[in-house]
């Protein structure tokens, strides 16, 4: 009997890693897309198209990492390195005598906007402005150009993925050196490193400076669902367009710290705003808005459809993620324990 085969893009990553190992133990033979291959490299179109031709699943992560300084030259690779990917593999799936019946594309929620009053889903969410909004955008529209009538496409709007990953190590490293207190956004000096980008760039130009004491909401997905969503949508033929990856019960900031302070047991948390994190940012080379922005975002298209969160409720959720992080290798339960 023929194995089925899934190409993933982009597999050394966090994410990559994970649906790598799942499909596998699901019977696939997996075929890999990077610079240097080994089955597709970006530098080669025919290889990307062999790669592709009598594919059953294409899933593309590739891009440079949005953990960084948004220099000038960072912007345009973060930009480029989605764009330029998902456009070589359109063209590959074009190309292929027998292509992929479903494509999934990385994308990422940040691309609705800065949210405290309502939250946003596939179908009534707002999009906003500026430079991260712009690349989502960007790429999205890369995604669904063209007409590939026998190849379902779905872009996967992530939330923070909570697992061994570098989001969630961060989190749980503040907290336990006692710096887990909510994050306040407020104003800092005029700069331009969230300014919009791409063919058709949005916003002033300013960086956004929101009073949210805090209350800032954390939207979020275990890697659990991240590999349940993708089965998911892949055995159910009727999901196409953008789908929200995000579990139920987003959080806001200041509770997403304190619960992260129980679960390691620390008992302070100091509080950072703005003025900061700016400084202490620099010296990371990352930026404050992977912090500050509010995104409130739910799973609108996945919970429509039926599917059933492994990971719902975002205390347990949490507990899951730092007792498999915890030095000592906590349990899951020990850890939720300390939830009280």
């Amino acid at each position: 009997m023929t194995r089925p085969v899934a190409v993933i893009a982009g597999a050394s990553g966090f994410v990559g890693g994970a649906l790598r190992t799942a499909l596998a133990g699901d019977g696939y033979d997996i075929r890999l897309v990077g610079r240097s291959g080994p089955d597709g490299r970006w530098s080669d179109p025919a290889s990307l198209q062999r790669a592709v031709d009598g594919a059953d699943l294409l899933i593309n992560l590739a891009g440079k990492s949005v953990n960084c300084r948004y220099t000038d030259g960072n912007r345009d690779e973060i930009l480029r390195s989605r764009v330029e990917t998902t456009r070589l593999l359109r063209e590959a799936v074009t190309d292929a005598a027998a292509p992929p019946a479903l494509w999934l594309n990385a994308s990422t929620a940040t691309i609705y906007r800065y949210a405290m009053d309502r939250p946003q889903t596939e179908a009534e969410g707002e999009l906003g402005s500026g430079f991260s909004v712009d690349v989502a955008r960007t790429w999205e529209d890369e995604f669904f150009a063209g007409d590939l009538p026998a190849t379902r496409r779905a872009s996967l709007r992530m939330a923070i993925v909570l697992g061994d990953g570098p989001a969630t190590r961060l989190l749980v490293r503040l907290a336990r050196l006692g710096l887990g207190g909510p994050q306040y956004d407020g104003r800092w000096f005029p700069h331009r490193r969230y300014r919009g980008i791409g063919p058709r760039p949005t916003g002033d130009g300013r960086a956004p400076s929101h009073r949210s004491h805090g209350r800032q909401r954390f939207s979020w997905i275990h890697i659990d669902d991240v590999v349940g969503s993708v089965r998911f949508i892949r055995d159910n033929p009727d999901i196409a367009g953008p789908v929200n990856l995000a579990a139920p019960d987003p959080i806001d900031n200041a509770t997403l710290m304190e619960t992260l302070r129980r679960l390691v047991g620390a008992p302070v948390g100091l509080p950072a705003w703005r003025f900061m994190l700016e400084p202490a940012m620099w010296v990371l080379r990352t930026e404050p808005e992977l912090v500050l922005k509010s995104r409130w975002v739910l799973p609108g298209v996945l919970e429509d459809a039926g599917y059933r969160f492994a990971h719902a409720e975002a205390g347990l959720a949490l507990a899951d993620v730092v007792g498999s992080l915890s030095p000592t290798r906590d349990s899951a339960e020990d850890a939720a324990a300390r939830l009280g």
